[in-house]
């Protein structure tokens, strides 16, 4: 297995230009979102026009261009997004980055058997694809334990879908 240079630690929250830029175009091109290839043409502004090329056609597979429009939608909600190869492999602490938890948690995750690792030297490596399938798992758990306890609730008579200060009284 190679390892990727996978630099999560060098992301940073884009700009208010960028969440503005990325909502108006997911918003344009979602609409092509359509489970198609789609191809285009780039415009491009302030170059020379000597580029013939700028009226070649690009075509993107329709899962490619979903990834793309996917990470526009993110990046317009404020959120930096990264590309990471589900075969790169991670150190504790990007994964740790990635599951939005402390080093030391994932160290735990990893000697309880939650996530499985590889030791390199006196190094953990962690693949991508086992990160992501545990936070999954994790928020597939969490699904099913908020759906448990509302349900409860609501036998109970505990749950009102009624929001607060809408009841007559």
């Amino acid at each position: 297995m190679t390892a990727v240079a996978v630099k999560l630690d060098e992301l940073h929250e884009p700009s208010v230009e960028d969440i503005d830029a990325a909502r108006t175009a997911a918003r344009q091109l979602s609409r092509f979102n359509k489970g198609k290839p789609v191809s285009f043409t780039l415009d491009r502004a302030g170059d020379d026009a000597d580029h013939a090329d700028a009226e070649e056609p690009i075509s993107l597979p329709a899962n490619i261009f979903r990834v793309l429009v996917n990470m526009l939608v993110e990046m317009g909600n404020g959120n930096a997004v990264a590309v990471v190869p589900v075969s790169a492999e991670l150190t504790t602490q990007q994964a740790a980055d990635l599951l939005n938890v402390s080093r030391p948690h994932v160290i735990k995750l990893i000697d309880a058997g939650k996530i499985h690792s590889r030791m390199v030297g006196t190094h953990r490596k962690l693949r991508a694809q086992d990160v992501l399938s545990f936070r999954d798992r994790t928020d597939y758990e969490r699904r099913i334990a908020l759906s448990a306890m509302v349900a409860s609730d609501e036998e109970l008579g505990l749950y009102d879908d009624e929001p607060v200060g809408m009841k007559d009284g």
